[in-house]
């Protein structure tokens, strides 16, 4: 059975589709069969995977038509790596979805039919606390928050937190944080240190190692429909995210024979 793992933070441009597209590229070139569920009606995650999102059937089926996912579902170029697409239409579903009895729970009930078939799901949410979200978070094991080390970095973050300790007592008692990653980290500002250090003040434990600098090739990548893996392995943001998907694999105790889980050093630390 796959981990599924909901990407969230309410917040705008913290790195959510950023982060779900190259984690789950990693993922599939470590050798984990690896699905992305595009859950924003953005659909930058389908697009930034190379596809069109008008031209292709999409998760919206699944919630509001009950498609099995099995038929929506995409090979990507990258190697071990599907994906759920999205769609505009997706905007309406939670219009759809509101008078429905287990309305929180549909996405969950889509995964379902193809969870055992992989080894990681991760679900890239909209920046909402809406139904959408609430079904990721219903849906998965465990939240993934991306932090960008930035001025108003914990704006809002309380209300996150809060979001998922209503789920946990309503909705889905299993889902625990994964944890807090620090993304879009500048080492030439003073500002970017003094959020890591606060961020680190206020979770400690929660928060992941790995910090995903920022990296021109990160925000190239997805204009060629490439994960930062396939598109230049050897930059900082591809080894960033290399790193970041081992140390989830070490924190879940996952292993795989021929899989090498040493860190590679790229002043990853600070």
């Amino acid at each position: 059975m796959g981990k599924i793992i909901a990407i969230a933070n309410q917040k705008g441009g913290v790195g959510k589709t950023t982060t779900a597209i190259n984690l789950g590229g990693c993922f599939g070139v470590l050798e984990y069969k690896t699905l992305i569920v595009d859950a924003d009606p953005q659909a930058n995650a389908t697009s930034g995977v190379g596809l069109d999102p008008k031209n292709t059937k999409n998760i919206y089926d699944c919630l509001i038509n009950g498609t099995n996912p099995i038929d929506l579902i995409i090979k990507t170029e990258n190697p071990n790596l599907d994906i759920l697409p999205s769609h505009i239409d997706l905007v309406g579903a939670e219009m759809e979805m509101i008078d429905l009895p287990n309305r929180e729970y549909m996405l969950k009930s889509a995964l379902e039919k193809v969870k055992d078939k992989y080894d990681f799901i991760i679900i890239d949410c909209s920046p909402s606390l809406g139904l959408i979200t609430v079904n990721a978070l219903t849906a998965a094991d465990s939240v993934m928050i991306p932090v960008q080390c930035e001025y108003f970095a914990l704006e809002g973050l309380g209300k996150l937190l809060n979001t998922i300790k209503i789920i946990q007592s309503r909705l889905n008692q299993n889902l625990e944080i994964e944890g807090i990653v620090l993304t879009m980290y500048d080492t030439r500002l003073r500002l970017a240190n003094q959020v890591v250090d606060e961020v680190k003040t206020h979770f400690q434990e929660l928060v992941f190692d790995t910090v995903i600098h920022r990296n021109t090739k990160l925000g190239e990548a997805p204009s060629f429909g490439e994960t930062i893996i396939m598109h230049d392995a050897a930059s900082k943001g591809s080894i960033n995210y290399l790193n970041f998907a081992r140390e989830i694999l070490q924190k879940n105790n996952v292993t795989k024979i021929g899989n090498d889980i040493k860190k590679i050093e790229l002043d990853n630390e600070l």
